[in-house]
């Protein structure tokens, strides 16, 4: 029942530490139970907006901005959030208008709404791949450093924008900068590694991730890159102590298939087990990867001090024996043009390839495979004993 004797703000407040742990159902009710009471706080509706935005309600969303709009028009909070689900509806003029109307009503000392903004705009152009709005984070980004020259997340922020547009020099810049302000910035020492290793830096790629510690990462790929090059760096054997904690990280990063994967992979072994396909033991695999490992080893040999090939160049031996040879990308796609010579469905995209490669590793070992990234797609095919990666 409703509790008279809250305020308006106080409503706001609870929902809003709720938000912020991630009880978007529970902020929902909170901010429903305070505005059966006051219909006409702009804030409330605000916090029903981004409520209903995080649960990707994005109609709903919209309609309480406006409504929030309709008693304030002029509100940061609003424009900013009206935008961001514009975004959603794919109205980017529109959405830019908004975001833009925060400046003109005077806005740019806050930081936090010029971050908000920067991130929402980068969001939508890493999952649309839209240079324009990468453009224009990195403007709202610079807004903040502008504004607050000392803070090391705006810096690093313009770092990512810069990055995301082929700006590498400038990028590695930025995120040196933002460590020197803060030197325990973790996110911007991460995605420097990762941009120093994309370039072929190894030795100053491995200096910034071994400043980072497992519970900094929380991508597979950074943690993957560090274990490659402790191990070249460091002659390490696979699974040695020092890798043991990032290959704990790598397992929790790992997660479960959401409920659309699990049912195509149940799907998939339905009609499998029907045709009479034999499910692989995973201690098989696991042997076998440690049988492939020697005879990897011994094909290496010849080719381990050409100075042709690097930690830039890979190498991965199948399970049928053949080798293959260069940037992630090129061995999937060799993977895959491998698999239609053998008469497997090995057509259509790489993505299509490592999403249909990943359901039938899950179904024959259990182990979860990333199909979003080429070089997260050999490494875990290579953890669930699918092949071997020679270097």
């Amino acid at each position: 029942m409703p509790t008279p004797f809250l305020s308006s703000e106080e409503y706001d407040e609870r929902a809003h530490q709720l938000y912020n742990e991630g009880q978007y159902d529970e902020a929902l009710s909170v901010l429903r139970e305070g505005l059966a009471l006051y219909p006409t706080s702009v804030e409330l509706h605000i916090g029903v907006g981004y409520a209903r935005l995080a649960r990707e309600e994005f109609a709903w969303a919209r309609r309480s901005f406006e409504e929030a709009l309709v008693l304030e028009p002029e509100h940061e909070d609003a424009l900013a959030g009206l935008a961001e689900t514009l975004l959603k509806f794919g109205l980017e003029e529109a959405a830019l208008r908004c975001f833009r109307r925060t400046l003109e009503l005077g806005y740019a000392d806050d930081l936090d709404l010029m971050l908000q903004i920067g991130r929402a705009l980068f969001r939508e152009a890493s999952l649309r791949d839209r240079r324009e709005l990468f453009a224009v984070s990195q403007e709202f980004f610079e807004v903040a450093v502008q504004q607050a020259p000392e803070s090391a997340e705006a810096i690093a922020c313009v770092g990512y924008a810069q990055h995301r547009l082929g700006e590498d020099d400038a990028a590695i810049a930025s995120l040196r900068k933002s460590l020197q302000v803060d030197n325990e910035h973790a996110e911007a020492r991460i995605y420097l590694a990762n941009i120093l290793y994309d370039r072929g830096d190894y030795e100053a790629s491995l200096y910034h991730f071994e400043r980072t510690s497992t519970e900094d990462h929380w991508d597979e790929l950074g943690i993957w890159r560090l274990i490659e090059l402790k191990r070249a760096a460091y002659k390490l054997e696979e699974h040695d102590d020092d890798l043991k904690p990032w290959e704990e990280r790598l397992t929790e990063l790992g997660g479960e298939l959401d409920d659309i994967d699990e049912l195509f992979i149940e799907v998939d072994g339905a009609v499998a087990n029907e045709s009479g396909e034999v499910e692989v033991a995973r201690g098989q695999l696991e042997l076998f990867g440690t049988l492939l490992s020697s005879l990897a080893d011994a094909k290496a040999e010849d080719e381990a001090g050409s100075p042709d090939i690097g930690l830039g160049v890979h190498s991965i031996l199948t399970r049928e024996g053949r080798r293959l040879t260069g940037s992630w990308e090129e061995i999937v796609r060799s993977m895959r043009d491998a698999d239609a010579e053998a008469g497997q469905n090995g057509e259509g995209t790489l993505r299509d390839y490592m999403t249909q490669m990943a359901k039938r590793t899950y179904r024959e070992t259990g182990v979860r495979v990333p199909s979003h990234d080429a070089e997260l797609f050999v490494r875990g095919s290579a953890d669930a004993g699918m092949l071997r990666i020679v270097r």
